[in-house]
Formats: C-alpha cells, structure tokens, sequence
C-alpha cells in the first residue's frame, strides 16, 4: 500500500527516512498516472517493512513538486538516506520500480 505525503511531511516521511523510499509524483487528471497507480500499490505491499512508498499529488503539494523540478507525471523517485537515487518519468514496467527500490 502506497501512503500519501505532502508539502506538510515530505520531509520527516522521505528525507529523514532510514530504509529507502519510492515517491509517486502524480495528479488525479493524468491519464498515465492512473495506470502507473495500481503498480505503485503493489510495490508498496511487496517492500512493506523493507522500504516506504508514498504518492504525492502534485497539483495539492506545489512547493516539493517544485523543488524537484517535476515538469512531467507520472514522476517516481526513489529517495535513499535523503538523496535522489533513482528518477523514472512516465510509466515503467514493475520490475524497473522494484530493481531502483532494491538496489
């Protein structure tokens, strides 16, 4: 399951966060970010205690859509020990989210 994060808890949720995290960048309008959405739900189930998976609704939280420079959605980040490690736009296939998440 994919929890949401916003401008509010980016920071204690992902950056602070001591296991790796997978952030979902993306707009309830976008058609792709629907079909990236039910992926990103099963990764979050799959990593569960191993790794956190948050969705960030870009059109509610500006401020951090922004400071990641989020000019195309569906955007997935995958964030280790508050860095950048991984960076995906558009839809990827499971297994691309899943090999960024446990490498």
């Amino acid at each position: 399951m994919a929890a949401q994060t916003s401008d509010n808890s980016f920071t204690s949720d992902v950056l602070n966060s001591e296991v790796p995290v997978l952030v979902d960048f993306w707009a309830p309008w976008c058609g792709p970010c629907q079909m990236v959405g039910p992926i990103i739900e099963r990764i979050g189930e799959k990593t569960a205690g191993k790794a956190k998976v948050f969705k960030l609704n870009v059109d509610e939280n500006p401020e951090t859509a922004s400071r990641y420079g989020i000019t195309g959605i569906p955007t997935v980040i995958v964030f280790r020990q508050g860095k950048i490690d991984k960076k995906f736009v558009g839809v990827q296939p499971e297994p691309i989210y899943m090999d960024a998440i446990a490498a």
